[in-house]
């Protein structure tokens, strides 16, 4: 997809879907490459994100959201059913009918589809680095959908696993990569991005990536209740 198209779709549902603001814009770089990694609450986070940070952006996306063979069951469960409360057959209906729609956008955008096993991850993590070696900007939501719902972050603990990427773009370029935190706000219609985390090359690597996602997740765990007080509160961070 043209970048010119995309910022067309991105201001479409500025306009007729989220119509928030972004805070801290200054935070993140004009070029890639880079990874932005945001808190999901269900369809928002992304919704949000693409709206509000200008920016492309290549978005990790549920395997089963781009494939036409299993989008609809997908959506069944995962949003209409549970989200909007709606129960068979209504359900299976419009599953069917949104699954023609999300499919071909999400494939056209670019997105990039998790796969629940390995060898699936290995192609994740392969296209993931193609875009950041581009120059790109990636968007990951690294929660654990088999986690509980903290009731005062909205969201679930994160997978380290992202992480890896920091590492893997060092052994291709030798050079740094950085993360940037995203908290997105669904009542207060805001999306507050945050300072970076650098990935340390040097430091053991299942060591690092536990460190840049407890990081990440306290980052976003502050500026979340932030925008949720309206103003600073002052959680103190782990570094």
């Amino acid at each position: 997809m043209a970048d010119w198209l995309y910022r067309f779709i991105a201001a479409a549902i500025q306009a007729f879907i989220w119509g928030g603001e972004l805070a801290g814009e200054e935070n993140l770089p004009e070029r890639g490459p880079a990874i932005l990694v945001a808190n999901h609450l269900g369809a928002l986070g992304p919704i949000a994100s693409a709206a509000c940070v200008p920016r492309r952006l290549y978005p990790w996306v549920v395997a089963e959201m781009m494939d036409a063979n299993t989008a609809s069951n997908y959506l069944r469960l995962d949003f209409i059913e549970k989200e909007l409360h709606l129960r068979l057959p209504f359900s299976l209906w419009l599953a069917k009918a949104l699954s023609k729609i999300t499919v071909p956008l999400l494939n056209s955008v670019g997105c990039v589809a998790v796969y629940p096993d390995a060898d699936g991850l290995r192609t994740t993590f392969e296209r993931s680095l193609d875009l950041l070696l581009d120059g790109q900007f990636l968007l990951v939501f690294p929660e654990d959908p088999s986690k509980p719902i903290d009731p005062h972050f909205k969201m679930s603990p994160f997978k380290k696993g992202f992480a890896r990427l920091g590492e893997m773009y060092f052994q291709r370029t030798g050079q740094i990569l950085r993360f940037y935190p995203l908290a997105v706000h669904g009542e207060r219609r805001l999306v507050q991005a945050g300072k970076p985390i650098a990935y340390n090359p040097y430091a053991p690597p299942v060591e690092e990536r536990m460190r840049v996602k407890n990081v990440l997740e306290n980052m976003i765990h502050e500026m979340y209740l932030e925008m949720d007080a309206g103003g600073y509160v002052g959680v103190p961070l782990p570094y």
